[in-house]
């Protein structure tokens, strides 16, 4: 099951979406092309597939967290409820 997103902004500076993820659900792999911020709406984990293997994150609504262009993942909903978050991509 895919991760939907839900575009809210895009500008010649920023791109903002929301992400959901039924149980279960996720991105596909994918690189990401600009630095992004991530924040989340809900608290709960989400796992990481990347080429180091792969590990659970507990993220906690409301903490954001930023990440450089380059990250290579699949992210998947570890959780057994809707997890989602905004995520801002600096152009």
């Amino acid at each position: 099951m895919k991760a939907t997103a839900h575009p809210q902004v895009e500008t010649e500076r920023v791109i903002v979406s929301e992400w959901r993820f039924a149980p279960g659900a996720e991105t596909g792999h994918h690189v990401h092309a600009h630095d992004y911020v991530v924040v989340p709406l809900v608290t709960g984990k989400l796992r990481l597939e990347e080429a180091e293997g792969v590990r659970e994150v507990e993220l906690q609504a409301g903490v954001s967290y930023a990440r450089p262009k380059g990250v290579a993942h699949n992210v998947i909903n570890a959780n057994t409820f809707e997890f989602r978050f905004v995520e801002i991509e600096l152009k």
